[in-house]
């Protein structure tokens, strides 16, 4: 337990991962605001922190793990206005679309998913306590942060309150004290959903909420605190911020950020309209496609999202897929045989212990993967034995098994489909020939002779069979 390293934003640098409470971890994730379907950009946290969770686990933590949903904001306020609908209404529908489109990349639910509306009492309370204590003020109805007050403000995206204040808009709201401070609590416009409050109608600003959410259901100090990297500034800072001007203990103790996505080499922009709703790409794609793709880069890196490259990531995760299915075809079939086994046991646990290293380190599933095909290669080598043994197949297929699970991917379910994918590369060869793209009719022969399978041309055409 005590060997992982995790990349902690707050001090820019790799630290041993040491929890509050021994064996026990207290994780945070930032969520989506539900006022439309989630975009990719959106499920890559879903996927990348979801995977860490499973790690965790896997290493014998017991984690518990909260992400909330902002049920009321300015956007939500706003679609329910072009709909005609209440917000109430509109959140429902797409907190349910939420659970659908991350339940098919694989995402398991959090222990809890604290919403707003449902989490009142304890941001008005919060509030209150800011104000009583001089970190925030009332103007007209409005509750402010008085960001110069809170003395490490800038900590987590390193830069100096002036440097800030110098890059301030101009077009601040007048009432405000000091350009930067922010807002806790907003009055409520005429017909405007709103909560009674000591300074009138109105609802929460958006960092507050989690601020309160992290307090009511994991305490004053967490081990993780996680999301995207646009959420390290400026909302991390300020939560930060207000959940230390309250306690006056850390927030949270390890601050993760994954990486943005670009898509075909653009940033993902609604601006620039290239953005992708997951509920429209899991229609095109296997969802644990999108899973596997995701994790194919170090989850602080970037990474650009296209058709070529999704294509790309099936062709790998069929090889894996079909690795394992060789192993199941070869164990309806085998004796238990006791030749070499030992060997063969030692080489599949010399993948394991690499992928644990890998994973260990900043939670690196694009090393991690390519141990599994290291594994997979190993697979293939033994199938080539003249014999083999029940004992290593069903070790190589529980290895699979826990590792990929650790990835959040089933590879165990895809035995029946061999016939039919095998097929498919066949009709692709053919019309490949036919095409005189004897270019990518060759790979596609090399791909199922690496899949142990074998083609022979007959007067009434092309069959295979396994190796």
């Amino acid at each position: 337990m005590m060997s992982i390293k995790v990349y902690n934003t707050l001090s820019r640098q790799k630290e041993l991962f040491q929890p509050i409470e021994e064996s026990k971890v207290k994780m945070y994730v930032c969520g989506p605001t539900v006022y439309n379907y989630i975009h990719i950009g959106n499920a890559r946290p879903a996927i990348i922190f979801d995977m860490v969770r499973r790690y965790l686990e896997f290493r014998g933590y017991d984690v518990t793990y909260v992400s909330n949903f902002t049920d009321v904001d300015d956007k939500l306020i706003k679609a329910a206005k072009e709909l005609g609908e209440d917000v109430p209404t509109i959140a429902e529908r797409f907190i349910k679309a939420y659970f659908d489109d991350v339940a098919a990349l694989g995402v398991r639910c959090a222990d809890v998913h604290p919403r707003v509306t449902e989490t009142m009492v304890e941001i008005i309370d919060f509030i209150k306590g800011l104000v009583d204590k001089g970190f925030a003020y009332e103007v007209n109805g409005d509750v402010y942060f008085s960001t110069r007050k809170f003395k490490g403000y800038g900590k987590l995206s390193q830069q100096s309150i002036d440097d800030l204040q110098s890059g301030a808009r101009i077009e601040v709201e007048q009432q405000k004290v000091d350009p930067l401070d922010f807002v806790l609590w907003k009055a409520a416009k005429p017909g405007e959903i709103s909560w009674a409050s000591p300074w009138g109608e109105g609802r929460p600003g958006w960092h507050i909420e989690c601020s309160a959410m992290v307090k009511k259901y994991l305490g004053d100090t967490i081990d993780i605190h996680a999301g995207g990297q646009d959420l390290s500034f400026p909302h991390h800072e300020n939560e930060i911020a207000q959940s230390e001007a309250m306690t006056g203990k850390p927030m949270a103790n390890y601050w993760l950020h994954n990486g943005y996505i670009n898509i075909d080499n653009e940033k993902m922009s609604k601006s620039l309209g290239n953005f992708i709703l997951v509920h429209d790409i899991i229609k095109k794609y296997e969802p644990e496609i999108i899973r596997f793709f995701m994790l194919m880069a170090h989850y602080r890196s970037p990474i650009n999202f296209s058709d070529e490259l999704l294509n790309s990531a099936k062709s790998s995760f069929d090889r894996l897929k079909t690795a394992v299915r060789n192993l199941q075809y070869r164990l309806e079939e085998s004796a238990n045989l006791g030749e070499n086994e030992n060997d063969w046991i030692g080489k599949i646990n010399v993948e394991k212990e690499k992928f644990i290293k890998e994973m260990d380190d900043d939670f690196n599933s694009a090393n991690a993967i390519a141990t599994l095909f290291d594994l997979a290669k190993k697979a293939n080598l033994y199938l080539r034995e003249d014999h083999s043994s029940k004992k290593v197949l069903e070790y190589f297929l529980k290895t699979f098994e826990e590792l990929s699970g650790v990835l959040g991917f089933d590879l165990s379910s895809a035995k029946e489909l061999l016939d039919e994918e095998i097929d498919k590369l066949i009709e692709q060869r053919n019309e490949a020939r036919k095409n005189k793209d004897f270019a990518l009719a060759d790979k596609i022969r090399d791909d199922l002779k690496n899949m142990n399978i074998i083609l022979e041309d007959t007067p009434q055409g092309v069959r295979w069979k396994r190796e």
